[in-house]
């Protein structure tokens, strides 16, 4: 209850802003990688260590850290912590030249000797993993959301574009081949769109939604990615400048595809939950259900 109050009612009111810090330059996909150590010194834990890829790396207040308590417990060795920027010991360093996204403040995350109270250990020693997953699935739904957008925004440019472009002495949607591409950004935004939607009940329900949401987050982000493809093509060479949006949108449509777990986890996911090798358990927390209790 201390660091609600300390931590996310600020968040809350938009007076301070929290980060997420889970990848390295050697853990990705495959978490159990990581390198970051928190040693237990007293009532402290020595953090040492980097993360990259991290959102908000330069403007974020506080940031939630994975680090290994117990390196051979592997995924139940690692615990969660709660760093604050202005502690001795943390730098950042923002990275430069990103393909897409590049409005977004991405970089990496340094720890030196940076000790930790032990009242900002979040959950207990060994529960990290499992608090960086239940984090995933709510990001995960947010960039799934995301993607329906980039696929909207697509469609619409790639509708306008066609109305006003001719060749061969007509508009070019009425091209065979230009209207199946508009044909599957249409189909790629209405399933993404009912699976966001799907998720969502779930998650105003109460219920874990890992599969549902893994679903969603690689189904939509990889229409995503071949509409934002299409739309460049269907603009021909003026697609390939920054004279119309789709560039832009084939630029940042790339990522989702890597971030939040790569679409080749997610494949990995679907198959085993079909395949009966992969059941989801009960968290001991839950996001609340909606309408929310006082």
């Amino acid at each position: 209850e201390a660091q609600k109050q300390q931590y996310l009612v600020p968040q809350a009111k938009g007076v301070r802003i929290g980060a997420f810090g889970l990848t390295e330059p050697g853990a990705g996909s495959d978490v159990a990688a990581m390198s970051t150590t928190a040693v237990r010194d007293g009532d402290f834990y020595v953090l040492n260590g980097q993360k990259t890829w991290i959102s908000l790396c330069d403007i974020a207040d506080h940031f939630i850290v994975f680090a290994y308590t117990d390196k051979s417990k592997k995924h139940h060795g690692i615990s969660a912590f709660i760093v604050e920027r202005s502690m001795p010991g943390f730098t950042s360093k923002a990275i430069k030249g990103k393909y897409g996204i590049r409005a977004g403040n991405t970089g990496e995350l340094f720890f030196e000797n940076l000790r930790i109270p032990v009242e900002n250990r979040l959950g207990e020693e060994g529960e990290g993993f499992k608090i960086a997953m239940s984090a995933l699935d709510n990001g995960r739904f947010t960039v799934a959301a995301g993607a329906v957008g980039l696929i909207q925004a697509c469609l619409e440019a790639s509708v306008k574009y066609c109305h006003e472009r001719e060749t061969f002495g007509k508009p070019i949607g009425e091209h065979q081949l230009v209207g199946q591409m508009i044909a599957k950004m249409e189909a790629g935004y209405q399933m993404s769109r009912l699976l966001v939607y799907r998720v969502g009940e779930l998650k105003n329900k109460g219920v874990r939604n890992t599969r549902e949401t893994s679903l969603a987050k690689w189904q939509a982000c990889d229409f995503a990615n071949k509409a934002a493809d299409d739309a460049v093509q269907i603009h021909g060479a003026y697609g390939y400048s920054d004279e119309y949006p789709v560039a832009r949108y084939l630029r940042n449509s790339k990522a989702p595809v890597i971030y939040e777990g790569t679409r080749e986890i997610h494949t990995i996911m679907q198959a085993d939950y079909v395949l009966g090798k992969r059941q989801d358990k009960s968290l001991a927390k839950m996001l609340p259900k909606w309408p929310f209790e006082e």
